[in-house]
């Protein structure tokens, strides 16, 4: 019952950070500022269930470690990268499908769908923090995995702003470092932390937040993620078809 108690408790700061996000996105015009805020909706999430469990022990001090290390870090890099940027042309062709009224419905569309999907995936935060079990072997296995994602991740983002940054790469496919043995190093990195995250959840006994890395790998694999990334990507660096046919579009292994 605690559970379900502190799962519906936490979507009082969700909705407040995503309408909070949603408020500043009107004045800028510009919804790309969602991606900024993703992971701190799971932050949100993290220390609410934090803050009314009953006994906390080191598991929730590991976990609100970790979940602070990745979300921090994805958020300021993100914000980094779309610094003086125009709205990103995912969120463009959103608005063109939803005019007129878009502000409005961006409320619902863009944010509130983010926050649910937080909501929902937040689940072995949850369980991790609320669990008394001793910690354990999935402990010993679930955190490395967890912190080798958010290495794998940010290494991939670093190199992929390195690339950025030289002008004569413009047009081009990055295809060295991880980028070699993925097409999409980043992606990978997301998906190992929620495995993460949920071998901690099952340590604790929370094996019903299985829906978590499953939805998660489901949105990196067929819907925000690979899918949609490369849907018309051949289109604007002809190169990259080349780059698919000898590189691994998810899970890293030696170039073809």
């Amino acid at each position: 019952m605690f559970e379900l108690n502190a799962w519906a408790w936490a979507l009082a700061p969700i909705g407040a950070l995503a309408v909070a996000t949603w408020l500043v996105s009107v004045i800028k015009r510009d919804v790309s500022i969602v991606d900024s805020a993703w992971s701190l909706l799971f932050l949100a999430a993290a220390l609410s269930y934090a803050t009314i469990v009953p006994n906390p022990g080191p598991r929730t001090v590991i976990v609100i470690v970790l979940v602070t290390l990745w979300a921090m870090r994805l958020a300021g890099y993100i914000t980094w990268r779309n610094w003086d940027e125009e709205e990103d042309r995912r969120y463009r062709q959103i608005r063109a499908r939803n005019e007129p009224g878009f502000t409005f419905k961006s409320l619902y569309l863009v944010f509130g769908l983010q926050g649910l999907l937080a909501w929902i995936i937040s689940l072995p935060l949850l369980a991790a923090v609320a669990g008394n079990a001793p910690l354990n072997l999935f402990d010993i296995v679930g955190v490395p995995i967890a912190i080798f994602g958010v290495t794998f991740e940010s290494l991939a983002d670093w190199q992929l702003a390195r690339f950025k940054a030289d002008p004569t790469h413009r047009g081009r496919v990055l295809d060295t470092g991880l980028w070699r043995y993925t097409r999409h190093p980043n992606y990978f990195g997301e998906f190992c932390v929620w495995w993460g995250f949920y071998l901690i959840a099952l340590a604790a006994g929370g094996w019903w937040s299985i829906v978590s890395p499953l939805l998660m790998s489901f949105l990196l694999l067929n819907v925000s993620g690979v899918v949609l990334l490369e849907k018309d990507i051949s289109q604007r660096r002809p190169g990259y078809r080349d780059y698919i046919t000898r590189t691994n579009a998810f899970f890293p292994g030696p170039p073809k």
